[in-house]
């Protein structure tokens, strides 16, 4: 693709997006999608114990809970803006960045659900779920149809960002999404992915160490309550860890192998590591939501190598479509 070719991409306006019967649906699955955890949200920042059963670590006083409900509440709020963006013909005039950071966020906090709460209900199935001695060592925490409702919501969101956010990225920046990756990427950046290899195949054997029943760095009540059923959690982080590990290393080592795929591990992979453990970092602040306990050291760095993680792969994919999106001559 020609220099001139991508520098048309960027002065085009691109034409409004036209909703099939398919986008329409997936719209108003999404919106629909929202109103549960929404629901749920705002009962709980009104003080409702709704969902919560007693002595649930939930009810503690202090301040970190009610504030934790009320970000929450306004990010999920926010899914309800994204779905208008890429529905609305206004929605392509949005500056780039400011629609594509809430996506890579909403891509990387949705998709471990997507991928771990199946595996959970199947596991479940399939009889190998938590133990009677596993669920009688768990603390109070939810009910348990507070689960399926909010995670049977996030998975409606995600699937339905996903359907609307490819075709308006087709429209609004096809051009440059399609073709080979091209050219190495220049050597610092060789050396972030290389960086971003070697802590994401760390991430993910920690995440597996931790699926398959491993306890150093959990809380001893975490540990007593383990299960396949839990385990698969850590896993669907693993996957995520090891995808963006080989979508980051194509990025950084061009070719002629189609950009497609590279760039969505890249995307998923670093937007799980750094969306969740900079999630679960800042959650480190308040009691372990199992437990009740205070996060240990081990799980802590876990988490803080998780962040990282993401943070070298962002900046690999960041540096990649910068390379196919290049700033038009002033």
């Amino acid at each position: 693709m020609s220099e001139s070719t991508v520098h048309r991409t960027h002065t085009t306006q691109p034409s409004a997006p036209a909703l099939g019967t398919g986008r329409r649906i997936l719209r108003a699955a999404a919106l629909a999608a929202t109103l549960p955890y929404l629901t749920l949200k705002a009962a709980w920042v009104a003080g409702s114990d709704l969902g919560i059963p007693k002595g649930s670590v939930l009810l503690e006083p202090g301040l970190f809970f009610p504030v934790a409900n009320a970000v929450t509440l306004l990010m999920d709020s926010c899914v309800i803006l994204l779905v208008l963006v890429l529905t609305r013909p206004w929605g392509l005039r949005v500056p780039g960045w400011l629609l594509t950071v809430p996506v890579y966020v909403a891509t990387g906090l949705l998709t471990p659900i997507v991928l771990g709460f199946p595996a959970q209900l199947l596991v479940k199935a399939l009889g190998m779920g938590a133990g009677e001695a596993a669920k009688a060592a768990q603390p109070p925490f939810l009910d348990p149809w507070v689960f399926g409702v909010v995670y049977g919501g996030f998975i409606v969101q995600g699937l339905a960002l996903a359907g609307l956010f490819v075709p308006y990225a087709r429209e609004r920046w096809g051009a440059g999404l399609r073709g080979a990756l091209g050219q190495r990427l220049p050597s610092p950046t060789g050396v972030v992915a290389g960086a971003a290899a070697v802590a994401g195949t760390g991430e993910a054997a920690v995440s597996l160490y931790w699926a398959f029943g491993g306890s150093a760095g959990l809380p001893a009540q975490r540990v007593a309550v383990y299960s396949a059923e839990t385990g698969v959690v850590s896993a669907a982080h693993a996957v995520c860890a090891l995808g963006g590990v080989v979508g980051v290393v194509l990025l950084a080592r061009g070719g002629g192998r189609r950009a497609a795929w590279p760039l969505a591990l890249a995307w998923i992979g670093s937007a799980a590591a750094l969306s969740w453990g900079m999630w679960m970092l800042g959650a480190t602040l308040g009691p372990d939501p199992v437990s009740g306990e205070r996060a240990t050291l081990g799980i802590t760095l876990a988490y803080a190598g998780q962040m990282i993680t993401g943070i070298l792969g962002a900046a690999v994919l960041t540096r990649h479509l910068r390379s196919r999106f290049p700033r038009p001559a002033a």
